[in-house]
């Protein structure tokens, strides 16, 4: 049965998408299958359509009606400011648009979704947030590591590796001392101050670490190291942002599952 067909059976019953109104939507990961399906309809409905560097522009495909404006950030590249997103979307919308903002992963784990849905309400701009895949599980699941397993983890962090300046750094020692897998987001630039104060927290060298590039894409890489080489093989291999960190028992159970699951490698 093909995809369309499959659509077709079900009965999905979506919100309208009302001229004049912004909704703030997750991509998910990477790959075109971690759209959700009111994603797909909302790419159908609108008129105006924001994206960011981290979404497949493959899904533009999906909307031939709309206008697009691209506003992707790259860490030491000229790109779009915050307060320059926040008053085009405003004022697409105030144009009568139906305006989708389209960020990867979920607009609001580390997307800044909350900053944008500020600047809506304080200019009377209705909206919505259409969640999505966030790209820490994404890419834990394409990399089949399991982000809890009974007897391993009773949590996970998510944190972000860039602050709003230089020295605004999470306290990553008392992030260690939980005993917590973390997944770091946006931490490739200060990776050699994270590990270094996760080891200060009191985590083992041996402890295994993950670097995955591109997750869910034709593009993904994973490194799978521990804290005390990690930083020297990531140099070597060459990966860089964006790219996730994950640190924890659960990067070494993505081989005690067993080996059926597809192997993902540097090339």
């Amino acid at each position: 049965m093909s995809l369309s067909e499959t659509l077709a059976r079900l009965d999905v019953r979506l919100p309208a998408f009302d001229p004049g109104h912004v909704w703030l939507a997750g991509a998910g990961p990477g790959h075109l299958a971690g759209l959700t399906l009111e994603v797909v309809a909302a790419l159908g409905l609108a008129d105006a359509i924001v994206y960011d560097a981290l979404v497949d522009a493959a899904a533009l495909q999906a909307a031939p009606q709309a206008e697009t404006h691209f506003v992707g950030k790259r860490a030491g590249q000229p790109s779009a400011t915050q307060t320059f997103i926040n008053e085009l979307i405003v004022r697409l919308a105030r144009e009568n648009k139906r305006v989708l903002r389209l960020k990867g992963g979920d607009p609001n784990v580390f997307g800044r979704g909350g900053e944008e849905a500020a600047s809506l309400t304080a200019a009377g701009i209705p909206f919505r947030f259409l969640p999505g895949v966030t790209s820490a599980f994404g890419a834990l699941a394409a990399a089949g590591m399991p982000a809890t397993l009974r007897g391993v983890n009773k949590a996970i962090i998510l944190a972000t590796g860039h602050g709003i300046d230089d020295t605004d750094h999470l306290d990553w020692a008392a992030l260690a001392r939980t005993g917590q897998p973390i997944v770091v987001y946006m931490g490739m630039s200060n990776l050699p101050v994270i590990v270094a104060a996760l080891r200060d927290g009191g985590l083992a060298d041996t402890l295994p670490v993950a670097v995955i590039q591109g997750a869910t894409t034709t593009k993904e890489r994973l490194l799978v190291s521990d804290l005390a080489r990690v930083e020297a093989e990531v140099r070597a291999a060459g990966i860089t942002p964006p790219a996730l960190i994950v640190v924890g028992e659960i990067v070494a159970h993505r081989f005690a599952l067993g080996s059926l699951m597809r192997e993902v490698i540097l090339p």
